[in-house]
């Protein structure tokens, strides 16, 4: 399948199950899954179950998980709803780091990182994709987030299934840029 079908297969899920599953009247459980038939047979565009299982397996973001069984598919984070992902508070690396746009840099120094839309701050284990996220918003800035010492001072951390760490929030104290 090209690639830019699955970029676009990839696009609407993620539209469904991180941010509207109610716009195809989808049934979503409290942790997130949608049965891929019901997405299949509601869906407004031709979508087969092979393109969906070919979205989730080569995308390289891996934002999306499906059941042991394939019956059901859910996004991994990201979601701006609430999701119980069942996710526990792990010990993160002793530094993460968060892109942003150059745009944003002085409010982030002030205020800290927020999840905005979403329940989480995404943090990367490395520079270059955290640059990669920021590039996505305007010139990239890269933050250094000290996360032993937001741990150490009771902020919780969770990795997601796709290797993207969440928090509930960033204080200022924490960032270096």
């Amino acid at each position: 399948m090209p690639t830019n079908d699955l970029k676009q297969i990839s696009k609407f899920l993620s539209y469904l199950l991180r941010h509207n599953p109610g716009d195809l009247g989808l049934e979503m459980d409290r942790h997130g899954w949608v049965h891929v038939e019901d997405i299949l047979a509601k869906a407004d565009q031709p979508l087969t179950r092979q393109q969906i299982e070919e979205t989730v397996r080569t995308s390289s973001k891996q934002r999306f998980s499906l059941s042991a069984d394939g019956a059901r598919i859910r996004a991994n984070q990201g979601h701006s709803f609430p999701v119980d992902l069942g996710l526990e508070a792990i010990a993160p690396p002793d530094i993460l780091y968060h892109g942003t746009a150059k745009k944003n840099l002085a409010v982030i120094l002030a205020e800290g990182l927020q999840p905005m839309e979403r329940q989480h701050v995404h943090l990367s284990l490395d520079q270059e994709t955290a640059r990669a996220v920021g590039s996505r918003h305007g010139k990239p800035v890269v933050l250094q987030v000290d996360a032993a010492r937001m741990q150490a001072e009771g902020h919780a951390f969770f990795l997601s299934a796709n290797g993207v760490w969440l928090c509930l929030s960033v204080p200022a104290r924490y960032l270096r840029q």
